[in-house]
């Protein structure tokens, strides 16, 4: 019974966290793009976690970061917010696309599932365990056909990480407490 109790606490801490998410943690902002509207992300960051969408996440190509310590330039315990255009059809179809490719890329490389219960908005989550002994959990979320577009975050980390479920219960948090929203207007640069 106390486990139980704790799993539904632990539920309304999430969606508490996600309903406390407002414009001030906006952590990554998208113009108008065709059919889809203006957008904004928010999320809380967690303690010791950097963020960062006009510096190193430009300059790696995506929408945002989340680090700890000093940015290394490379993938492992980086938080990876990337948002593009709906192209495909369902969030199913996103998720068996990028499997695909994982596995094409890398054909010793083994994949898992496991469910996200985001509050909001569907989401698929992925765990790559690859041959060079990285491992990727990766999570696709659909904000809906309106929104025009779909989201994921990601994050790496060497497969004999001693802060991996510490990392993974950060990233979790994260996931399930990041919220899209049309964007306000708001000027694109975010301050962290």
């Amino acid at each position: 019974m106390s486990l139980r109790l704790g799993a539904l606490l632990a539920l309304w801490l999430v969606v508490g966290l996600a309903q406390a998410a407002g414009t001030d943690d906006v952590l990554a902002r998208g113009a108008r793009d065709g059919k889809a509207p203006a957008w904004a992300v928010a999320v809380a960051t967690p303690a010791g976690w950097t963020r960062d969408c006009c510096t190193y996440a430009r300059a790696i190509g995506v929408n945002a970061v989340l680090y700890q310590g000093e940015w290394s330039g490379k993938p492992q315990r980086v938080m990876v917010l990337n948002v593009w255009p709906r192209q495909l059809p369902a969030l199913a179809d996103e998720v068996q696309a990028d499997r695909k490719r994982y596995l094409q890329h890398d054909p010793a490389g083994k994949t898992t599932s496991f469910a996200v219960r985001h509050p909001a908005m569907p989401c698929q989550a992925s765990v790559y365990e690859g041959s060079d002994h990285v491992d990727d959990v990766l999570v696709f979320c659909d904000p809906g056909a309106a929104s025009g577009v779909r989201l994921s975050w990601s994050m790496a980390f060497d497969d004999a990480d001693p802060s991996r479920q510490a990392l993974l219960d950060d990233f979790m948090r994260v996931v399930v407490a990041s919220r899209w929203m049309r964007d306000s207007g708001v000027p694109a640069t975010h301050v962290p």
